[in-house]
């Protein structure tokens, strides 16, 4: 048997769209060319991979089980390139990341050596809440969604990065209970969490505030507006220069993981798993390098 690589991907984008027309369309292939390199292929089997009835294109049993070694041959041969590529420095394309807000504290770190590594991967990075992180993942919109809490309605793989732990915060070292606690928007996974936490602890009628973004609230909490509950990475400096600091509360900090996570279901590019192989072997020295002072943070 001789096959191409090239009757390969036609056969398995048939079998995907069940239609030669629709094939056609998708490989820019006019509809007899296609016709003839699908001919071809079949010609090498004694049984028959695909079959017209009515005018209508059926996969029989024998070509799905073909299609699923096509499909693995591929995933290989694009490997075997993917690595070419990555080994002469030449990996190109764009790598897409949607985090949750406080994660700008860390995606950046994550991202700095590799981008230095592959200059040819343009980086696409939206800040944003866990609401629209979520959204953007479920719709097939990104590669990697930066989250702290691990969603329960989508299908996820996950590599876990770095611990968050969330404190109480004020710009005075004693708690006034006259002022307000100031909360995130709806949608904030850092909003959810200090809803919890005071549901759990205290009266549901206390008095709050509403802002729209980590930094808006910190800024809120440094001018005395009230208290909030933030994520201790991205007030370091605050802390150190005693701008902010944080309040001994029971059962605090909160504490969740920032996960990087991908859609189980899909098929991830070159430049993606290039990232994700990155992220497991450097993983450990990144953390060395740039939070080892956060890990041994003792608040």
């Amino acid at each position: 048997m001789n096959y191409t690589i090239h009757q390969l991907k036609i056969f398995l984008k048939v079998l995907e769209t069940k239609s030669i027309t629709r094939a056609s369309e998708e490989l820019f292939m006019t509809q007899p060319a296609v016709s003839i390199q699908l001919k071809n292929f079949q010609d090498q089997f004694d049984i028959p991979l695909t079959e017209i009835i009515g005018r209508k294109l059926y996969v029989t049993d024998f070509g799905k089980e073909i299609g699923e070694i096509v499909e693995k041959t591929l995933d290989q041969l694009e490997e075997i390139n993917y690595k070419t590529q990555e080994y002469k420095g030449l990996l190109t394309g764009r790598l897409k990341i949607s985090a949750a807000s406080t994660g700008k504290y860390v995606i950046p770190y994550f991202l700095s050596k590799f981008l230095e590594l592959y200059p040819g991967v343009d980086l696409v990075l939206d800040v944003t809440n866990k609401s629209q992180v979520l959204a953007s993942i479920k719709n097939n919109e990104i590669d990697f969604a930066l989250v702290s809490v691990v969603p329960d309605d989508i299908d996820v793989q996950e590599e876990r990065l770095l611990e968050n732990r969330l404190y109480l915060i004020g710009n005075q070292p004693k708690f006034d209970k006259n002022k307000p606690l100031i909360y995130r928007e709806k949608g904030s996974a850092t909003r959810a969490e200090m809803e919890r936490y005071f549901s759990e602890t205290s009266s549901k009628t206390r008095k709050k505030l509403e802002l729209t973004s980590n930094e808006a609230v910190k800024q809120a909490v440094i001018a005395g507006l009230g208290y909030s509950i933030l994520p201790i990475i991205g007030i370091k400096d605050e802390i150190i220069n005693e701008r902010l600091f944080i309040l001994p509360k029971k059962n605090l900090p909160l504490k969740t993981d920032w996960r990087l996570i991908y859609n189980s279901a899909k098929k991830l590019s070159p430049v993606a798993r290039a990232y994700l192989s990155f992220i497991r072997e450097e993983k450990k020295d990144i953390l060395q390098t740039y939070f080892k002072w956060y890990e041994d943070f003792e608040g």
